[in-house]
């Protein structure tokens, strides 16, 4: 009875643990790919947290830098810069996405093909202040630019 006992607490404070880890949910992860020479990309997603969070950081190691950028117009011209931080608010979802919040790969140590993945790791922080990683194999895609040109 008493192995039954500690087998039953362990499993709480697991599933505890696991329910405080998760901060965070990330949705339909893409990275651009590249071609031979470019040295930077972006990752796109969805990132949903149920208590709220901060999107505070990013790494891969295919990257040289990983930061999160933001693009915004300023005076009819289009600004990206990095961002300390990136508000995740309780119940929302945030969606990073071309042209706007994003994951900037930069000084890559390859070119991103088309079908292959990318790891990246994010950096949360809760409304706790205790931070926690999510681990992404991150699909990357090509944007054939030719199916969004029309006449």
């Amino acid at each position: 009875m008493k192995l039954l006992n500690l087998a039953i607490f362990q499993m709480t404070i697991l599933m505890a643990t696991s329910a405080v880890a998760q901060v965070a949910v990330v949705v339909d992860p893409w990275a651009r790919a590249t071609v031979q020479g470019q040295k930077a990309t972006g990752a796109f997603m969805k990132i949903t947290s149920k208590d709220g969070a901060k999107l505070v950081g990013a790494s891969s190691p295919a990257a040289g830098v990983t930061e999160i950028h933001e693009m915004k117009m300023e005076k009819d011209v289009m600004k990206m810069a990095a961002v300390p931080a990136l508000d995740i608010p309780a119940g929302k979802s945030v969606e990073l996405k071309p042209g706007s919040y994003h994951v900037m790969l930069m000084d890559l140590k390859a070119p991103l093909a088309d079908k292959t993945s990318v790891p990246v790791t994010l950096m949360f922080e809760n409304n706790k202040g205790v931070k926690s990683q999510i681990e992404l194999q991150v699909p990357v895609k090509s944007m054939n630019m030719q199916s969004q040109h029309k006449h």
